[in-house]
């Protein structure tokens, strides 16, 4: 299934009152839930004693929210336009351990070039530049887990 697919299906969810929606194509199925599987969230009760709230930051993406503003303490990212992780799996820079890395620091890229690939449910997704220009930073590690809206390339 392609990645472009999921992507407006997380929309779809995000924009209805659904709590799951699954797509069967073939022989290959999604399936996308707010709630885990198996239960139901329910709002934690508020304490007794509440202190009162601090003024709320505005936060654009889900990293800078959990870690209270910045996507690494004390590290700014360079200049330039932060390609992002589209989904939780594991980093590759290339497609196998003996072939060299799709993207290095200082090359230069056009927009829908392949920077690396994320594994995710034993399915390998190409991750494209997004824009045109040169690899500032590589942020992402070869094997490493991703989170969803990582910083994962810097390109000027």
């Amino acid at each position: 299934m392609d990645l472009r697919k999921i992507k407006k299906l997380i929309d779809l969810l995000e924009e209805s009152n659904l709590t799951e929606i699954e797509i069967k194509e073939g022989e290959e199925s999604v399936r996308l839930s707010r709630n885990p599987v198996g239960g139901y969230a329910m709002p934690a009760p508020a304490p007794a004693h509440a202190a009162p709230a601090a003024a709320a930051m505005p936060m654009s993406s889900p990293t800078e929210a959990s870690t209270g503003g910045s996507a690494k303490p004390g590290n700014a990212l360079p200049e330039g336009h932060v390609q992002r992780a589209p989904m939780v799996g594991t980093f590759y820079a290339s497609s196998s351990p003996d072939k060299p890395a799709f993207a290095s620091v200082g090359q230069a890229v056009k927009a829908g070039d392949t920077l690396a690939i994320i594994e995710a449910m034993k399915m390998f997704n190409p991750i494209e530049a997004e824009v045109s220009g040169t690899v500032v930073a590589i942020l992402g590690e070869n094997g490493q887990p991703v989170e969803f809206d990582q910083p994962l390339f810097v390109i000027a």
